[in-house]
C-alpha cells in the first residue's frame, strides 16, 4: 500500500501576479523550487491564507532568484496579487519509508520571496 506524505512546502510567499490570459499553472522562482525539490511540471497544492481557497494546478519554472510567485489561467481567479500563500507537493511511499522520511520545508522571506543564506 501506499500513502500520500508531504514532500515539499513552501511556507508563506507573496503572490506577485496573477495572469489570467495564460495558460494554467503556477510560476515560481527557480531558487524556490530547487529548495524543496519541486520540478517543472509537478502537481502542488495552494492554500491562500488571505481568502481561505485551496486548489491545485502544475509548475512553471520562473527566472532564478527572481521572487516569482504568478498563479496563471482559472489560478488567476483564486487569488490577488499581495495574497499570502503555501505552497505543497505531495510523494506517494510506503508506510514505513513514510515513517522516516522528512519533508524539505523553507520559509522564505514573505517581502522579497527569497530565501535566508542556509536555507
Amino acid at each position: 500500500m501506499l500513502i500520500q506524505v508531504l514532500k515539499s512546502k513552501i511556507h508563506r510567499v507573496t503572490v506577485t501576479d496573477a495572469n489570467l490570459n495564460y495558460m494554467g499553472s503556477i510560476t515560481l522562482d527557480r531558487d524556490l523550487m530547487d529548495a524543496v525539490g519541486i520540478v517543472e511540471g509537478e502537481r502542488v497544492f495552494i492554500v491562500d491564507n488571505n481568502n481561505g481557497e485551496r486548489f491545485d494546478t502544475y509548475v512553471i519554472t520562473g527566472p532564478r532568484g527572481s521572487g516569482t510567485v504568478c498563479l496563471n489561467g482559472a489560478a488567476a481567479r483564486r487569488v490577488l496579487p499581495g495574497d499570502i500563500i503555501i505552497i505543497m507537493a505531495y510523494a506517494l511511499m510506503t508506510p514505513d519509508e513514510a515513517r522516516d522520511f522528512e519533508p524539505q520545508v523553507v520559509f522564505p522571506d514573505p517581502a522579497t520571496n527569497t530565501l535566508a543564506s542556509g536555507e
